[in-house]
């Protein structure tokens, strides 16, 4: 079981910060470039006559954004769980409110 290396308590928690913010960064970068991305498809497609009209422009935007937001919250939670096991004092302690890193467990 894991403790505190201040007070050994074994009340603490992972404070996941930086996945929490890399996960909603990415989502949202990955939204408007889904969407974007979908819609300048879509456009491209009415001109050429390809998609019938507002419709196919207005579904491709959401799929691209949904599969866009996914994508970029997987990503950005990955890259913000890296961070958080190997950067910052992830873990914390709800006895004495101290900070740590995973290496002091």
């Amino acid at each position: 079981m894991h403790k505190c290396p201040r007070c050994y308590s074994s009340h603490i928690e992972a404070r996941n910060t930086a996945k929490r913010a890399g996960g909603a960064i990415g989502a949202a970068a990955g939204v408007a470039g889904g969407a974007s991305g979908a819609l300048g498809g879509a456009e491209i497609g009415a001109a050429v006559g390809i998609v019938a009209g507002p419709i196919g422009s207005f579904a491709g935007a959401v799929l691209g954004g949904l599969i866009g937001g996914l994508t970029g919250c997987a990503a950005g939670s990955a890259l913000g769980q890296s961070i958080d096991e190997h950067v910052l004092n992830n873990f914390h302690c709800l006895d004495c409110g101290y900070n740590f890193h995973a290496d002091h467990l």
